[in-house]
């Protein structure tokens, strides 16, 4: 047996005393099925607690593995005077995209969003909102969903956080990586780290 200070554990040694690498066996025992990059952003009440706890609830049917540096970024082509808080967060899933969308829809509501309140047009402060960026490398346009994020690449606040976490990432219809959508990004808005 050798102690293992990762995951505090005892980890038997195999038959020529090699030891088993948890991770390695984890890894290949489990289906990991779907990555798929989110956007949280959030502008009403606490906001990086909102943020956390989107976190949280995506953990309960997916895995985050990754998560960007939040960003104080100013609302965009909306008129408020609170400034969102946003983060990107790579998640594996065994949902589909249509599944996932649903779950999304569901933390959204857990943690105060009443999209039935919302206008249909523009945007409005929200307590979080979670957009599905990119879905494994699928293209997906219906009247429920378009992915890759049909705006991503006019959003600095997206892309910023985007190349942080998966710079090289090649956007599958305008073929350009995250570095190079953000280079593009027409948009000018302040965005800072918090």
């Amino acid at each position: 047996m050798v102690f293992d200070i990762r995951t505090k554990f005892m980890w038997p040694l195999s038959a020529n005393g090699v030891v088993y690498d948890k991770w390695l066996i984890m890894e290949s025992e489990r289906k990991i099925g779907h990555k798929a990059y989110l956007l949280l952003g959030s502008n009403l009440g606490d906001r990086a607690k909102m943020i956390e706890a989107a976190r949280e609830k995506l953990n309960e049917q997916s895995e985050v593995v990754g998560a960007s540096a939040i960003y104080r970024t100013e609302p965009w082509k909306m008129d408020s005077d609170q400034w969102f808080f946003n983060q990107v967060v790579e998640v594996e899933t065994p949902m589909d995209a249509r599944k996932l969308l649903s779950f999304i829809l569901e933390v959204e509501r857990s943690l105060g969003r009443d999209r039935d309140g919302e206008p249909t047009e523009g945007y409005t402060s929200r307590t979080i909102d979670i957009d599905i960026l990119y879905f494994d490398d699928e293209v997906i346009d219906d009247d429920q969903l378009t992915i890759p994020h049909p705006r991503l690449q006019e959003r600095r606040f997206a892309l910023a956080p985007m190349v942080e976490l998966a710079p090289s990432l090649l956007h599958p219809v305008l073929k350009q990586s995250q570095f190079e959508l953000l280079r593009n990004c027409p948009d000018q808005s302040f965005l800072e780290l918090i």
